[in-house]
């Protein structure tokens, strides 16, 4: 029975570390660095829209992701140690609706077509309904709301990441 255990934590341990360098590798397809491990012909059939937008804005915009993935990384970890009020901290600073001004949403959201502009509102949103509900998981002591609400994050990450990509 141990056996089985250690092998199951094993497998998921090496399915987690796997997923988790998937993003890493969109995020590479998407500015075009040459990198990437699909060939051609995949990225000619690529159905995402096309966002061109100035390279100093799609620099700062993915420089904006990564620090949304190592937000979310933060405050997976701070969930892990059952440490919610900090979980709660950095999803509002770092991703919720307060961290708009510090990321320069203002003038990104003009370089953007209405639904990328609409995917990364709600997943501001859903940081600050995680924040919300980490704060009241840090009483209740009742975790599910805020773990559901954490997931609706990278939801919305996904989705947009499905339905654009820039140059």
């Amino acid at each position: 029975m141990i056996l089985i255990r250690n092998f199951a934590t094993a497998a998921f341990g090496a399915v987690l570390g796997f997923t988790a360098l998937l993003p890493i590798a969109a995020l590479s397809q998407h500015h075009g660095s040459g990198h990437s491990a699909a060939p051609q012909h995949a990225a000619a059939a690529d159905g995402r829209q096309m966002v061109t937008m100035p390279d100093p804005m799609v620099a700062h915009m993915l420089t904006n992701m990564r620090d949304h993935l190592l937000a979310i990384e933060e405050i997976q970890a701070a969930v892990g140690k059952g440490q919610w009020d900090q979980a709660a901290k950095i999803a509002e600073t770092r991703l919720g609706m307060s961290s708009l001004g510090t990321h320069g949403a203002e003038h990104m959201a003009g370089l953007m077509p209405k639904g990328m502009q609409e995917a990364g509102t709600q997943m501001h949103r859903a940081a600050s309904k995680f924040a919300l509900a980490a704060q009241d998981a840090a009483v209740t002591g009742d975790w599910k709301v805020a773990i559901t609400s954490l997931a609706a994050i990278t939801t919305n990450c996904n989705g947009c990441h499905a339905g654009y990509r820039v140059r």
